[in-house]
């Protein structure tokens, strides 16, 4: 007889959790949905991405490129590839910027809106289909983009936004529609709209707590026997 009196108190703690995390819980299981209704392949882009042929340095690859010196820049890495036809050889400074060298030594310049344009079309299918160019400091990028480096952005037709690295030419980042909404959905998958990065802050270990909670309450009450209604059967 004292089992009855808990587990109706289990109850109408489950119920009022149950209130109290539903919309979460709904926000949670819609948001997910949204975000799996696609190969993640197909929400970053990829297959806008043109195959690019890899080139081998040549042989008899002479590059003039000297070690920058000086104490306030000191170097991370150096790196030699081939791009559009001839070696390049990049310098990662310890600050996170990087310099282009061309096989005779000098500068590259950083990327202009009319080389990334050019980049676009030819990397991306229906890249030679812009709207607008617009570029980014690394300090003031787009939520969309989330990452701290000057880029290039180059809009399309049909809503895809092709991120260029101003440093290096490389394409950063492809955003179509869907992964703009598959952005939003993972910020409210993760009760984060404003930064859509921080999976750990207590709002959402709160309410995770409680759902689990309730979940656990929900699992008990099915151990919970009812008592069979009076019907005509049991009436005599």
């Amino acid at each position: 007889m004292a089992q009855l009196p808990m587990m109706r108190r289990i109850a109408r703690y489950h119920i009022w959790l149950g209130w109290l995390v539903g919309v979460p819980l709904l926000m949670w299981t819609i948001s997910g949905l949204v975000m799996v209704a696609r190969p993640i392949e197909v929400v970053r882009g990829e297959h806008l991405r043109l195959p690019v042929s890899q080139q081998a340095l040549p042989s008899e690859t002479n590059i003039s490129v000297t070690l920058p010196t000086g104490k306030d820049r000191p170097v991370k890495s150096v790196t030699t590839v081939m791009s559009g036809g001839i070696p390049i050889t990049s310098f990662t400074y310890m600050d996170g910027a990087v310099e282009r060298y061309g096989p005779d030594g000098n500068l590259i310049h950083r990327v202009t809106g009319k080389d990334a344009k050019r980049i676009v079309a030819q990397q991306i299918v229906g890249g030679d289909r812009v709207e607008s160019t617009v570029r980014f400091d690394a300090e003031d990028v787009p939520i969309g983009f989330r990452r701290p480096i000057s880029v290039w952005q180059v809009a399309l037709e049909g809503g895809t936004h092709v991120y260029v690295a101003q440093q290096t030419g490389q394409i950063a980042a492809v955003r179509t529609r869907w992964w703009r909404i598959f952005d939003f959905m993972w910020g409210l998958h993760i009760m984060d709209l404003e930064t859509r990065g921080d999976t750990s802050h207590p709002i959402l270990i709160l309410f995770t707590a409680l759902a689990a909670l309730g979940t656990t309450l929900g699992c008990i009450l099915m151990f919970r026997r009812r008592k069979p209604k009076a019907g005509p059967a049991n009436a005599g």
